[in-house]
């Protein structure tokens, strides 16, 4: 911004208080930036911001004065007067603010400058400086009256003359200053507005798309912009000073000289369309306008001309006429609404379908068509596709204003403006209600016996489909009832086909009345007929439906004055079954038992045998199918960790086959094994298990990872006479793998039927150097006798002991038995079912260090075993626990049996057995176990004391809930079950405690 001081700073101006001196000159500041405002930027003076720093010097200005005087001069009239020239500056400031506040903007600003001016004028050189002069006084020594002489002397009635001349010449200079300012800023304005506009008149004439020229009363060019240039091939230079003779033939000249006459005689714009050629020989539609031109005296100047394109004009409104034409004349009906659906207009096709004239519809809403046929989330989903896509095609049921309904074939689109907001939806539709009905008709005869009206094959498949789904989401059956005429043909053959069609017809509608409302009645054609009965509760419920459909196959049907009569042979089978089956495999199966019915005597009703058709056609279909499940590849080896449950050692894998099916995904051994048992094809499957698992010790060797795998032997493949020639010759197949890294696994109950032979058939492996162990062992004999023939190295002990050996005191007790078994005969025993860290601490507690189950590892394939190898290791709670001695084994038997007690009592208050433990404390076999301490070194232990109170008052709750259970009403029941289960987990955590105890002892 510009500025002007109206009020420069002089060193004549100074106090000698140099603190004063700088915040007069701020005000002074302060004074030319609103003096620059006013006189550059009149229209845009910030009055707020020369208020709030005045404001702002009035606090510290005043205050650092005041606490000046107030200190040289305490308790003067001087001071007191000076302080009242501060409170009025302040006053007459706020009065201007006020004047601000009520818009008198300008005004306010020019009387701000006049008071500024006045008060520093006077303020410095009076005021101030006379004050000033008193201290300087003081300053140099001298007394107070004597410095206020001083100071009147050099304020000399000259220098207030002095004051009053500066005070008016300032006044006179500044006010001239900012008036001349503003004249000179107003003038400068005032020709920057006309040349602006001028500038803008001129880039507006030159940038228009229309044609602009001007001529003078006789023709000649006087004026023209770039477009005009354009039209007629020269520049403004070359046209100016020339007529339209000079650019054009004579007839088009004289034309526009006569249109150009035209506007002048009749003193206004005259409007012309003509197509014109341009210089580049393309053509436009021009809407010409010329105008005559008059000055301020009335003379005629000239003629205005000016062209307007409007081609694209006339071939939209061409276009639109062509749209209106097609709108009006089309056979489909269309509609067009708002985007909130109000009808905006319709055409006559749209009238003639639905009956309603156009004035009836415009402005409703559409759904005055609506049948009621459709729900909410059809109308949804058709406007969430219009949201999504812009578009919705489909079949649609509306309804005419005669209350007809009719079908429609609608398509909706959306239509957008230039900006891509939603402007219109346009809908088209036919009335397809002929093509629906004829299409019902061929329906009915595609779906629909012809002499019967009964439902036909394609029908019945539908609806036994249906009813197959109905059943799995209820959990009923379906029946399905295949009924085949016994005595149709003698009819047909002895009274024509007319007559056994009437006969047909009639039968089919009273069997049809024999079932139930929801059942179906189906004609396959001839004289067969099948039946789907539905929600059948359980195949009883299917008796009286078949006895009555007999029966009325039975009765005597009167035609033609003749009475007639067959009987019926019905198959029957019912949905679902053990396997899936389709639609079609049912009908196989009632057809088949329909077929039993007839060789049994006919007029009666079979029922398929779902089981043993399974079983047979089942079997042979398995087995083929697993040939070719081995012969591709879907077979493979999974492995299972065998691991020291203590150290962490790894004792190998032992490889589980399954098959990765490729519809049924990975099979367990139990889907498929079964399957083969006592088959050759198991002994082929056999040695490919051997064969896989050898290569797999291989590669493991190459990696750096020795591993024995252990193999499953079918009994069937460990029998066969050249079973030891061909485990030879599997290992010289891989020569890199040595014999004990094999290890096979038989079990002791298939081991046990040819004992002889499958212990002379071990020593022969043992000789290779393969080892072997029986598996699940402890479900055969197990006797000495055998134990001591079978030279197998390895003792797995069965899951099922092992698993449930925690709560079983029975399996414990055998779990014990297998182990000093081993131990006597001095061979290894192995814990199958690990799993949880439970199991594995049980089984250390009693000396079995070695295991293998799901708490260790699940079985795995291949490509995930050295992976887990790396990872492994035991946990903690594995490698702390310490094998109990004899002595205290007996207290991790009661605890066991303690477990048992409280889950039979459980189970017994759920429901899941008939009757409860011994409910004596005495005679439960862990209260006789409490009763048998007595005499030990246990029966000083404060701990036992504590058992022994907390398994009374088990029993005393036990009694309770068992009261309960009796119909007995005991008092809040629930928290009883919560007392029990409490006083449960303390015994069991005391029982952990005294064995802790017992073993430190």
């Amino acid at each position: 911004m510009k500025r002007i001081d109206i009020f420069p700073w002089d060193n004549n101006f100074n106090t000698g208080l140099p603190t004063v001196d700088e915040q007069h000159r701020q005000l002074v500041r302060m004074l030319n930036e609103l003096a620059s405002q006013f006189a550059f930027e009149s229209e845009q003076i910030d009055l707020s911001k020369i208020f709030d720093g005045l404001l702002e010097y009035t606090v510290y200005h005043f205050e650092t004065e005041e606490a000046i005087w107030r200190k040289y001069l305490p308790d003067e009239s001087l001071e007191a007067s000076h302080r009242d020239s501060h409170q009025a500056f302040i006053d007459q400031l706020q009065t201007l603010i006020s004047q601000t506040e009520q818009g008198a903007k300008h005004q306010v600003a020019e009387e701000t400058l006049e008071f500024l001016v006045r008060w520093l004028a006077s303020h410095i050189l009076e005021s101030d400086r006379h004050l000033s002069y008193i201290i300087l006084g003081l300053r140099q020594g001298l007394a107070l009256e004597e410095a206020k002489q001083y100071a009147l002397k050099e304020m000399s009635g000259f220098t207030r003359k002095m004051i009053d001349i500066i005070l008016s010449s300032y006044g006179i200079l500044s006010s001239n200053t900012l008036r001349l300012m503003q004249e000179l800023v107003q003038q400068k304005q005032l020709e920057t507005k006309l040349l602006r506009q001028s500038g803008f008149l001129k880039v507006l004439i030159q940038t228009l798309p229309d044609l602009i020229w001007l001529k003078d009363p006789d023709g000649i060019y006087l004026a023209c912009n770039p477009r005009f240039e354009d039209y007629i091939g020269a520049s403004e230079d070359e046209i100016l000073g020339k007529s339209d003779r000079d650019f054009m033939p004579a007839e088009k000249a004289a034309s526009y000289r006569e249109h150009d006459l035209t506007a002048i005689e009749q003193g206004g714009p005259k409007v012309y369309e003509e197509w014109v050629t341009f210089a580049d020989s393309h053509c436009e539609l021009l809407e010409t306008t010329k105008t005559p031109m008059f000055d301020e005296q009335g003379s005629l100047i000239g003629t205005l001309g000016i062209g307007h394109d409007i081609t694209e004009r006339r071939e939209t409104e061409d276009q639109l006429r062509q749209a209106a034409s097609v709108f009006a004349s089309a056979r489909e009906g269309i509609m067009i609404t708002d985007p909130d659906g109000a009808i905006l207009d319709v055409n006559s096709a749209f009238s003639r379908i639905t009956d309603y004239s156009r004035e009836e519809v415009l402005g409703k809403n559409p759904r005055l068509l609506a049948s009621g046929r459709h729900d909410s989330a059809f109308y949804a989903g058709m406007w969430q596709e219009l949201l999504k896509h812009g578009h919705w095609s489909g079949e649609i049921w509306n309804r005419r204003k005669s209350g007809e309904v009719y079908a429609e074939m609608l398509t909706i689109s959306n239509v957008y403006d230039e900006q891509g907001s939603l402007k219109y939806y346009v809908g088209l539709f036919s009335d397809i209600t002929p093509l629906k009905e004829q299409q019902r008709k061929l329906e009915r005869i595609a779906h629909y016996d012809v002499l019967t009206g009964l439902p036909n094959r394609v029908l019945l498949a539908d609806r036994l489909y249906q009813a197959m789904l109905q059943a799995q989401r209820r959990n009923t059956l379906v029946g399905i009832v295949y009924l085949d005429l016994d005595g149709f043909k003698q009819i047909n053959d002895a009274h024509g086909h007319d007559v056994g069609d009437l006969f047909l017809i009639q039968l089919a509608e009273r069997m049809k009345h024999a079932l139930r409302e929801g059942d179906t009645l189906s004609r396959l054609g001839g004289d067969e007929f099948v039946a789907v009965l539905m929600d059948l509760v359980d195949h009883a419920a299917s008796v009286n439906i078949i006895e009555r459909l007999m029966a009325s196959a039975a009765e005597p049907i009167h035609t033609k004055g003749m009475e007639l009569k067959v009987s019926a042979s019905l198959g029957v089978t019912f949905f679902p079954q053990a396997e899936v089956l389709d639609a079609d495999q049912l009908l196989r199966q009632a057809d088949q038992a329909m077929y039993q019915a007839k060789q049994a005597g006919k007029n009666r009703y079979h029922i398929f045998d779902a089981e043993h058709d399974r079983t047979v056609r089942g079997y042979h279909e398995s087995l083929e199918r697993i040939r070719i499940a081995l012969k591709s590849g879907e077979m493979v080896l999974y492995y299972q960790p065998k691991v020291n449950m203590q150290s962490g050692d790894i004792l190998g894998m032992e490889a589980l086959i399954r098959w990765q099916h490729p519809q049924r995904g990975l099979l367990l051994p139990g889907a498929f094994m079964s399957v083969i048992e006592q088959h050759p094809f198991a002994v082929q499957l056999g040695e490919w298990v051997l064969d896989t698992a050898l290569g797999q010790i291989a590669e493991w060797q190459r990696a750096g990872v020795p591993l024995q795998i252990s193999v499953n032997i079918d009994a069937m493949h460990l029998q066969q006479p050249n079973f030891v020639t061909r485990l030879r010759y599997l290992l010289a197949k891989h020569p890199n793998v040595k014999p004990g890294d094999l290890e096979l696994e038989v079990l002791e109950t298939s081991a046990l039927d040819e004992i002889d032979q499958v212990s002379e058939i071990i020593r022969e492996c043992r000789n290779l150097g393969v080892g072997f162990a029986l598996d699940d062992f402890g479900t055969g004999y197990s006797s000495l006798t055998y134990l001591k023939r079978l030279p197998a190295g390895l003792l797995k002990i069965d899951q099922s002991f092992v698993r449930d050996m925690l709560d079983d005191p029975d399996d414990l007790a055998i779990l014990e038995g297998v182990l000093g078994l081993a131990s006597a005969f001095s061979r290894n025993a192995i814990a199958e079912g690990v799993e949880t860290l439970a199991h594995g601490e049980m089984l250390l507690k009693l000396g079995c260090q070695l295991g293998q189950g799901y708490a260790i590892a699940r079985p795995m394939p291949s490509e995930e075993v050295l992976p887990w190898l790396s990872d492994w290791q035991p946990d903690h709670l594995w490698s702390e626990t310490v094998r109990l001695s004899r002595d205290d084994q007996p207290l991790l038997f009661a605890a066991v049996e303690h477990r048992a007690w409280i889950a039979h009592l459980l189970q017994y208050i759920q429901g899941e057995k008939i009757a409860p433990p011994v409910l004596d404390k005495h005679q439960c076999r862990f209260g006789q176990w409490l009763d048998g301490q007595a005499n030990t070194g246990l029966a000083d232990s404060p701990m036992l004391q504590k058992i022994i109170t907390i398994h009374d008052a088990i029993h005393d709750s036990a009694e309770q809930l068992v009261n309960h259970k009796s119909g007995i009403q005991v008092k809040d029941f629930f928290s009883e079950i919560e007392i029990f289960e409490s006083h449960r987990d303390e015994l069991l955590l005391m029982l952990d405690e005294l064995m802790e105890q017992s073993k430190q002892g």
